[in-house]
């Protein structure tokens, strides 16, 4: 039987990308009135931590395009882009389209597996097996959804 982590894993991405597939580059990078970030920086954010998470904590190689982390990781923000070339958005939706295919392929026979090397995330939760690790991926994205919806509710996409 296969994990129920995937199945909710599956079913928050495609919420996610049910909500920005249609959005236009402009769009994207629109940043409202009392937010750090836009769309495009939600999305990309969200697959730069559940790559760490899935696989580089894991030990597993890790698909991160060129400068992934310095434009999505913990802590960055558009302002700070300046002139780098950014990814376009569906090339964004893409890398999350084929995401959690590979999660479940890497991952699907090791969930209780313990991490190496636990790690505690910025809200003092201590992650320590594969299981963890992807479990938490659904609160995370969860937020980073939210704020895109909130975001879309502002700029009135």
């Amino acid at each position: 039987m296969k994990n129920y982590i995937f199945k909710q894993l599956r079913f928050v991405r495609d919420n996610t990308i049910g909500h920005v597939s249609e959005m236009n580059e402009e769009t994207s990078l629109l940043i409202p009135e009392g937010f750090n970030n836009n769309i495009k920086w939600n999305i990309g954010h969200i697959y730069v931590v559940q790559e760490k998470f899935s696989f580089h904590f894991v030990g597993e190689k890790m698909i991160m395009p060129d400068h992934f982390t310095e434009l999505f990781s913990p802590g960055t923000k558009p302002v700070d882009w300046g002139e780098r070339m950014l990814p376009t958005i569906h090339e964004l939706i893409q890398l999350l389209e084929n995401q959690v295919n590979r999660i479940e392929q890497a991952l699907e026979f090791r969930m209780k597996e313990a991490i190496e090397q636990p790690y505690t995330t910025s809200t003092g939760l201590t992650l320590s097996t594969v299981e963890e690790f992807l479990s938490f991926c659904l609160y995370h994205e969860g937020m980073h959804f939210d704020a895109i919806k909130s975001i879309k509710r502002m700029i009135g996409s």
